[in-house]
């Protein structure tokens, strides 16, 4: 876990470069890269509306949830103040997982895994991207469910 902890820093720096890149495929205009990323879903969904879904291969899929997986790190991180903790996970082929987690959650634990997030949203398909804010937002307790 020291070593998952050193390399935080890293990872939270790659998956934000991965948003960029990903971001500027989108074509979105210049001002919604730098602003809210809720900006960029209606680009986000046309994107994903296009895409030959039932054509995909392995390193497709893989490459599909890294880049949902840091659109949905920045929204939170730029939408509810969340920041990279890691997190044990004894079933986790490391052992550990990077994860969101917000200073004060309003119902929760106030953690969040993007990429189970994203995992989740993509075995309901069609992908839904403000689906996939809302169970974000869901799990990390920064919004509470209509009947809490």
């Amino acid at each position: 876990m020291a070593e998952a902890r050193d390399e935080l820093p890293t990872w939270a720096s790659e998956s934000h470069q991965n948003f960029e890149e990903f971001a500027k495929e989108l074509n979105a205009p210049a001002q919604a890269l730098a602003g809210d990323p809720f900006a960029l879903v209606p680009y986000l969904q046309a994107y994903l509306s296009e895409l030959p879904l039932s054509q995909f291969e392995q390193d497709d899929w893989v490459t599909l949830h890294t880049d949902l997986a840091s659109f949905l790190a920045e929204f939170m991180i730029r939408n509810h103040a969340a920041s990279w903790v890691v997190r044990e996970a004894p079933n986790s082929p490391r052992g550990f997982r990077y994860v969101l987690a917000v200073d004060q959650p309003v119902a929760g634990a106030g953690v969040v895994d993007p990429f189970e997030v994203v995992a989740t949203e993509i075995r309901a398909l069609p992908i839904e991207v403000t689906r996939m804010i809302a169970n974000a937002e869901l799990t990390a307790g920064v919004t509470r469910r209509y009947d809490q």
